[in-house]
């Protein structure tokens, strides 16, 4: 795969891999009965029709995360306006874990002292709540993980009423290695068996809950998340509030959208809108995640929000282009040096096209309708709310340094 541009391609070589990895499947009892497969993917078949949107705790709070920390979260979410856009899951991370009780029945924390009142909370404001773990003995931070616990974790999540589970490989690494002997087949076997140990566990509770593999992208996670029931799949290594490194990872996932669609979709890492970046930087972020149909799940400090920030997180003409209910990702059309296009079908027949300068001065972008196979087109800049009618034959726009610029495009006659 090349790595810049993720463009999925497979050798012989690779081929055969797979096929030697689907016996070994089968010789190890790991694959499931259509049967099932089939009443799992259609009990998951109304959640994430189109991507989740709301908001995680780590990019901001991190470590330090309290209950009143997510209830005042979810204060803001309505207040803001952030819920009534489509911003509804309020995401717990890491470190609200405790210890287990004598029957192996996960706890939380002296942090969270009530988390079935604390998802009550969430759900009286008409949002839902998100918790974290991980399918090895210990999550990231080093708190206590789903390993061996998995129904139990499961049917504790239900009864606090939980809407949404991260669950993020960490330290089962180290079990894939010993297990497989280093062996790459062996282990990614390993790793996909656990992830659909938990998604057959939370079936099993009776209770929907969005499931969100965060694994980084290890073994083509794309080309087989479906599969173990999940509903989004990071395709990337952690995101950080820098233009530099949200470019290197949005921009990367050219090439992923055969693999995303109402359901199950590809997960580039939480939005840093809001923490740090420039306007110019956050209009960029908030344009590429719409193209890539990812999820939004903001990470900033929502009693610190800028009217800037407010603006970029609830203009519902672009998040209207992440939701669109085609659940088709858009894709890269040309790059040149730094200045690319990107295209994306919509349901109605529109498509969005995001013109990005990634370059470190302004500059003189054109754009031709001819290029997406239009002859005509009426147009509107979603970001400035215009009606810029037919579009010339050679439309000329300038964006500035780490800009982007969001058009919704009508055929016309």
């Amino acid at each position: 795969m090349d790595s810049a541009t993720r463009v999925v391609e497979m050798s012989s070589m690779e081929k055969k891999m797979k096929m030697i990895y689907r016996m070994f499947l089968v010789a190890s009892g790991l694959v499931l009965a259509t049967s099932t497969l089939a009443l799992a993917q259609s009990s998951k078949s109304m959640l994430a029709a189109t991507p989740p949107m709301g908001w995680n705790s780590w990019n901001h709070f991190r470590g330090e995360v309290t209950e009143a920390d997510i209830r005042a979260t979810a204060d803001y979410m309505v207040s803001s306006g952030l819920r009534d856009v489509g911003y509804v899951y309020v995401n717990i991370d890491d470190t609200w874990e405790g210890t287990r009780d004598a029957a192996g029945n996960i706890q939380s924390n002296k942090k969270f002292p009530d988390m079935k009142a604390l998802a009550d909370y969430v759900h009286s404001k008409g949002l839902k709540i998100g918790i974290y773990s991980s399918p090895g003995p210990k999550t990231c931070a080093g708190f206590e993980g789903s390993y061996g616990h998995e129904e139990q974790d499961a049917k504790t999540y239900a009864t606090w009423g939980i809407d949404y589970l991260k669950y993020d490989l960490c330290s089962f690494r180290h079990i894939m290695d010993e297990k497989s002997g280093g062996d790459r087949i062996k282990s990614d076997a390993i790793m996909r068996e656990a992830y659909q140990k938990m998604h057959l566990a939370i079936l099993a509770t009776g209770r929907p809950m969005i499931y969100s593999l965060c694994q980084y992208g290890i073994g083509s996670v794309w080309e087989w998340g479906p599969e173990v029931g999940a509903n989004l799949w990071r395709t990337t290594d952690d995101i950080s509030a820098s233009y530099i490194r949200m470019a290197l990872i949005g921009f990367s996932q050219a090439g992923l959208s055969p693999y995303a669609a109402p359901g199950h979709w590809n997960d580039p890492d939480m939005l840093e809108i809001g923490n740090g970046l420039s306007l110019d930087a956050s209009q960029t972020h908030m344009t590429l995640w719409a193209m890539l149909a990812a999820p939004l799940l903001a990470g900033n400090d929502l009693s610190k929000m800028t009217p800037e920030t407010l603006s970029i997180l609830t203009n519902k003409e672009v998040i209207a282009i992440d939701q669109d209910t085609l659940g088709r990702q858009g894709e890269r059309l040309t790059a040149v040096g730094p200045y690319e296009t990107w295209v994306r079908d919509l349901s109605n027949g529109d498509k969005a096209v995001a013109l990005f300068n990634r370059g470190e001065s302004s500059v003189l972008f054109k754009f031709s309708t001819q290029s997406i196979g239009w002859k005509k087109a009426t147009a509107r800049n979603l970001w400035t709310h215009q009606e810029l009618g037919i579009l010339p034959d050679n439309y000329e726009v300038v964006i500035p340094r780490q800009g982007a610029v969001l058009l919704r495009l009508t055929q016309a006659k």
